[in-house]
């Protein structure tokens, strides 16, 4: 709100686009130098002066209502009148207009995306909370948005588990534990195969049996299919996590033969070593494979097809993979094959990567069976909030429901308030800490918020409405609610660029700076006390903070108990 008024007024003194002055714009160091600064580095060309002289000029010729101008060195300090505006920014905030930028744009994301018969491990985290995350956020900004669990229920590793339960397997053992037993077999597999060179060749014969519709293995695959959907919603439900759809790559089996046939009329396949490719030498990128040499489909295939019918079918805009940032060659080569094939919309499918995530250190591995398991994380997770709460507020009530938000909270926003390329290396006492960049400490202030404005309710006085005029008296929220009036202001601008960047964490770090802002007021003024007009404005300085942690975090997938 603030730089959007700064660009209007700016836009009189300098040959920009009001666009390209939003792109510059900067918050000042310190609160004392103004509210925002305006860098004159890209402006020595137009001035035909050093950055210091341009910036001189402009404040000596700013000449605007209610606004304040100084130079200080290269840079354009605006200092905003606090009485015209401040009463402008709570009317606003208590509006809560969040910019519909989306409109008429859909948008399929692809996300969480985990492997039949094997567990969802701390690593799922990433795809599953960084898509749910972006998911909420276009959902607000007004786009058409799809969430779709690509799960992996196809391929030659399916093959594979067919395999090692053909020989290994213990229908019993299945039975009592089915994803564990399942991920049994499948390390086992891959230990075996070092030693045994029929293995692999076997593994790639039930494949294909698959893809021929065997009875034997379909019944094996349907199977495996089952009992893994079943734990992964048990574990989406604890996450608050829910999809619109449920799409494996299987889905994509009877449109993989399209695609094929559209590569061969366009002339784009070559044979190579008896597979076909589509080869893209001439983009420094190895061939990209279709059809392998045994004659089943691979990834590329079914990316192919899927990408297809979202955009024919689900008539998506834009496709958002959210997809660890090892795939990355994968996706460019599949985006580049759909632009051979003339899919012009191609540009609008984007690859969103993230980085690797360990655990206290730990690298997992699915073929080694190093996994840690996501919800023995959460169970670890939610335990400690509970011991937290028995030993800080042990006549707490409903216990069980702040411990589980505390707890799985913790674990989400620990992720998420990291840059997305980031590699994490996840700690559990880390996550917990309540004074530190945690989420416990953004559900913390917000518990706080709510028993400042219960205080303030049960005083005897009645609650005077808080006039225009009141909230824009410097004297009244004093400097520190100053700050975080203009720190509320900046949510659309904050949920635009998270979009812009595809990056959660940018709304993470928001709320994190909403609650250190907030917890300064709340140490520097006192709230509730007894001058009504002070009360009642800062009462509703209070209210719109509140307001504003709630929904950041639970745009993040985080609940907000009002104890804790």
């Amino acid at each position: 709100m603030l730089f959007q008024w700064a660009a209007e007024a700016l836009k009189n003194y300098v040959q920009l686009e009001e666009r390209q002055i939003l792109e510059l714009l900067e918050v000042p160091p310190s609160a004392s130098m103004g509210d925002v600064a305006f860098p004159c580095f890209a402006l020595a060309k137009q001035f035909r002066k050093a950055p210091q002289a341009a910036a001189k000029d402009i404040a000596d010729a700013f000449n605007e209502p209610y606004l304040t101008s100084e130079a200080a060195g290269p840079y354009v300090n605006l200092k905003f009148d606090r009485g015209y505006f401040g009463k402008v920014m709570m009317k606003e905030l208590e509006a809560g207009h969040v910019p519909k930028t989306g409109e008429g744009i859909k948008v399929v994301i692809d996300m969480s995306s985990p492997n039949i018969a094997k567990p969802i491990g701390i690593g799922h985290l990433r795809s599953t909370m960084i898509g749910a995350a972006l998911y909420n956020m276009h959902k607000l900004a007004g786009f058409d948005v799809v969430s779709v669990n690509h799960l992996g229920d196809y391929g030659t590793q399916f093959g594979k588990q067919i395999a090692a339960y053909k020989r290994w397997g213990d229908d019993k053992a299945i039975a009592e534990n089915p994803i564990a037993e399942s991920l049994q077999l499948y390390v086992r597999f891959h230990e075996e195969a070092e030693r045994d060179d029929t293995l692999e060749p076997e593994a790639r014969a039930w494949f294909r049996k698959l893809e021929a519709g065997d009875e034997e293995a379909r019944k094996l695959w349907s199977y495996f299919v089952d009992v893994s959907l079943e734990e992964f919603n048990r574990m989406y439900d604890r996450l608050h996590v829910h999809f619109d759809y449920t799409l494996g790559e299987s889905f994509y089996n009877d449109k993989m033969q399209s695609v094929v046939t559209e590569l061969q009329s366009e002339g784009l396949l070559e044979e190579s070593d008896g597979a076909l490719v589509v080869r893209l030498d001439d983009e420094g990128m190895p061939p990209c494979l279709i059809i392998k040499n045994d004659g089943t489909t691979i990834y590329p295939t079914r990316d192919l097809a899927t990408a297809i019918y979202r955009h024919d079918v689900m008539k998506a805009d834009r496709i958002l993979y959210v997809v660890g940032g090892e795939q990355a060659l994968h996706f460019k080569q599949v985006f580049s094959v759909l632009r051979r094939m003339g899919k012009t919309w191609a540009d609008s499918c984007i690859h969103v990567p993230f980085g690797l995530m360990r655990f206290e250190g730990k690298k997992m591995s699915t073929r080694r069976g190093k996994i840690v398991m996501l919800e023995k994380v959460l169970d670890e997770a939610v335990d400690r909030a509970m011991a937290i709460i028995n030993e800080k507020n042990p006549e707490l009530a409903n216990k069980e429901q702040v411990a589980n938000a505390v707890g799985i909270g913790a674990v989400i926003f620990g992720d998420l308030k990291n840059n997305r390329m980031n590699e994490v290396d996840f700690s559990l006492e880390e996550a917990l800490n309540f004074d530190g960049e945690t989420g416990p400490y953004v559900q913390y202030t917000y518990a706080r918020t709510q028993s400042i404005l219960a205080k303030g309710a049960a005083m005897d006085e009645s609650e005077p409405e808080v006039s225009s005029e009141t909230a824009g008296n410097p004297d009244v929220l004093g400097d520190s609610g100053w700050e975080l009036l203009k720190l509320l202001t900046g949510f659309p601008d904050k949920l635009q660029r998270g979009i812009r960047l595809q990056e959660p964490s940018v709304l993470a770090r928001y709320a994190l700076d909403v609650a250190q802002s907030f917890n300064q007021f709340y140490n520097k003024e006192r709230i509730v006390i007894h001058d009504l007009e002070k009360r009642a404005a800062r009462l509703q300085l209070t209210r719109l903070a509140a307001s504003s942690l709630s929904r950041t975090m639970k745009l993040l997938g985080v609940e907000t108990p009002d104890r804790m």
